[in-house]
């Protein structure tokens, strides 16, 4: 996994049991060690999948940094928001497999975050870490206002 630079824009149509088809360029190196995945609500019209192994360390670094915290005493006066950081935590990710041929099911409650209906297309893209899925509406507005600012983000992260 430390290897993993996904790249790629497909365009895929969404099944009447809401299934896509990811292409095996972009789920291949996410399943190299099984088919266990995680899927979490990015934003409004996009969804992310990771490698649930890449995933669950990313996560359990955050929340044990949080949970010291919480011992030292550090977050007095923030539990509303290590409350809200809960809530969002509890519907935010989902362990999810992949089928044969890359072939991913939306959950519940992860269709209407997606916001996409059986027969709708959706955009998957390589995010270098995970693949992420996105409603065109929602994609296209997010490069309209990001594509700004490539050359200074490629330079900044290459140099």
């Amino acid at each position: 996994m430390a290897n993993l630079f996904l790249q790629g824009e497909h365009r895929r149509t969404l099944d009447e049991r809401y299934r896509i088809s990811i292409p095996t360029e972009l789920s291949e190196p996410l399943t190299q060690s099984g088919p266990d995945c995680i899927l979490i609500k990015e934003q409004p019209g996009a969804l992310s999948l990771w490698n649930a192994a890449a995933w669950q360390q990313r996560l359990e670094q955050g929340v044990q940094l949080i949970r010291s915290k919480l011992e030292a005493g550090r977050l007095e006066g923030r539990m509303d928001d290590v409350q809200h950081l809960g809530r969002l935590l509890s519907t935010r990710h989902r362990p999810v497999q992949l089928a044969g041929r890359g072939r991913l099911v939306i959950p519940e409650g992860f269709r209407e975050f997606l916001g996409v209906a059986p027969g709708g297309e959706v955009m998957i893209v390589g995010a270098a870490l995970c693949v992420e899925f996105w409603r065109p509406a929602a994609w296209l507005q997010y490069l309209e206002q990001r594509m700004p600012e490539f050359h200074r983000l490629f330079t900044g992260l290459s140099a």
